[in-house]
């Protein structure tokens, strides 16, 4: 399916050299211009909001959510039917308790319903067709508007503050792009309307880290963004190495992974300076950020609507208990998520930061992200599976995927297929697997009938002997 026209597709698929060209004259505007009208309204009206009060900010959710039941009500099958089966019109949502009355709905409803979930047509050139890194172990495809990058990113910005960012700064980024390698080797490429310097997290031995840090240090003042397995990778290196971090990094902007606290002991001590972690997912749902003061999530609640609750579908209250993240997203105007079931858990921790002050829901962790695990290249230098994350539709025809590793360099990709899966996709994951691990790891498919789990239930993106079991006979293999 072609990507809507946005000025995001646009400029991702717009020639390096051509990049450069246009960054010559993009250096000449202020950034946030560059970014467009949708970025610059969505970023003044963050820095607002988030200094709302408690009562201003659920006036505001309760008129959202409306707007967007009504929506869902006059335009898609699904929530039609779902509403008149429980006798609920989007009148009578008077308060957000009320708002509870909708069953909540998961991945497998939109797997089944997206048909007749979607608001606009397919076809639509403000719509494109996205798919989830996968993180649940099946990616999940959905229609989205092509304006949705804009919104995030002003309330990325907006969080990215607290940590002392500014528009326009520059930006040494370690997370996942594919960087190919110039005349002398180096993994270096620029994105001039961003500002940001790309390096490859897929080549992390102790030389190519070496000359990150050296060209790093050539940057100016800048923040690191990095996925915080990559940011832990490269502060272990500097410690072996006993080099001096580049004294020019102001931060360190961390997300897609969990922040584990000997992880953000040891970066924090290697760089001289803090992580600041942010928790979103590709659904637009929610969006929660540290803030300066505090390692506790403060959740937007201009962004969506968030609920925590039990095992028994309650609402969480109190301080400390545990719950699973529900939410209903204000962004997607093509596919409405109303009261969606992400998978992931959080510790609820008040509505009231003491330390900064924002009334903002806050969360002291967010877990339930399946583990990740790491690749282990022929050098020996790990690559993280975040980074092999994949939002198109390479995994599509697939019910889930999972790599075994019983040597460097060497791994068997296994891959559930699902009833249309067919020579062509195998045709395909097989050219973007290649072109990610650029020769890293040598990969041989195999098709199976389930992945393996953890003794906890949880699916490893990555899995090795001794606790894999031998591939049998029966699994198609394949080098790829």
């Amino acid at each position: 399916m072609p990507l809507a026209l946005s000025r995001k597709n646009f400029w991702e698929r717009t020639p390096h050299p051509l990049k450069h060209v246009l960054g010559q004259l993009a250096a000449l505007i202020p950034m946030d211009y560059l970014l467009g009208p949708r970025f610059r309204n969505c970023l003044t009206f963050a820095r607002a909001a988030e200094r709302w009060s408690l009562e201003q900010a659920r006036e505001y959710q309760l008129l959202r959510l409306r707007e967007m039941c009504e929506l869902a009500y006059s335009s898609t099958n699904y929530y039609r039917r779902t509403f008149r089966e429980i006798g609920f019109e989007p009148d009578d949502l008077k308060s957000l308790d009320a708002f509870s009355v909708l069953p909540t709905i998961d991945k497998e409803t939109v797997r089944e319903h997206l048909q007749f979930m979607r608001v606009q047509s397919a076809h639509s050139a403000i719509v494109d067709y996205v798919s989830t890194g996968g993180s649940s172990g099946e990616p999940l495809r959905f229609f989205i508007g092509s304006d949705r990058s804009a919104t995030e990113y002003g309330y990325l910005v907006a969080s990215w503050e607290r940590g002392g960012y500014r528009l326009g700064l520059p930006m040494a980024v370690l997370r996942g792009q594919i960087v190919r390698p110039g005349r002398d080797g180096f993994r270096h490429q620029y994105d001039p309307l961003l500002r940001r310097h790309f390096y490859s997290n897929f080549h992390m031995s102790a030389h190519d880290m070496r000359r990150y840090v050296e060209h790093i240090a050539t940057l100016g003042p800048c923040f690191l963004l990095a996925y915080p397995s990559s940011a832990t990778t490269l502060a272990r290196f500097l410690v072996a190495e006993r080099i001096p971090p580049p004294a020019n990094v102001r931060g360190i902007l961390a997300g897609s992974e969990n922040v584990y606290p000997e992880d953000r002991a040891l970066v924090e001590s290697a760089f001289g300076t803090r992580i600041f972690s942010w928790y979103g997912h590709s659904e637009k749902l929610v969006l929660a950020a540290e803030c300066e003061a505090s390692t506790d999530y403060h959740v937007w609640p201009t962004y969506g609507y968030f609920e925590l609750l039990d095992r028994d579908g309650h609402a969480i209250t109190a301080p400390g208990e545990r719950g699973e993240i529900v939410a209903s997203g204000f962004i997607n105007k093509v596919t409405p998520f109303l009261r969606y079931r992400t998978g992931d858990y959080a510790t609820f921790a008040g509505h009231v930061c003491s330390a900064c002050g924002r009334q903002q829901p806050l969360l002291s962790s967010i877990d339930g992200r399946w583990p990740q695990g790491n690749l282990t290249a022929t050098d020996g230098s790990p690559i993280s599976m975040t980074a092999f994350n994949v939002h198109d539709d390479t995994f599509e025809a697939t019910r889930g995927y999972q790599f075994l590793q019983t040597e460097p360099g060497k791994a068997v990709l296994r891959v559930v297929p699902a009833h249309s899966f067919t020579d062509q996709h195998r045709e395909r994951i097989a050219a973007r697997v290649n072109a990610r691990l650029q020769g890293q790891v040598l990969v041989t498919l195999a098709l199976c009938n389930e992945l393996q789990l953890t003794p906890e239930g949880k699916q490893l993106r990555v899995i090795r002997p001794p606790s894999s079991p031998a591939l049998s006979a029966t699994e198609a293999s394949r080098p790829i």
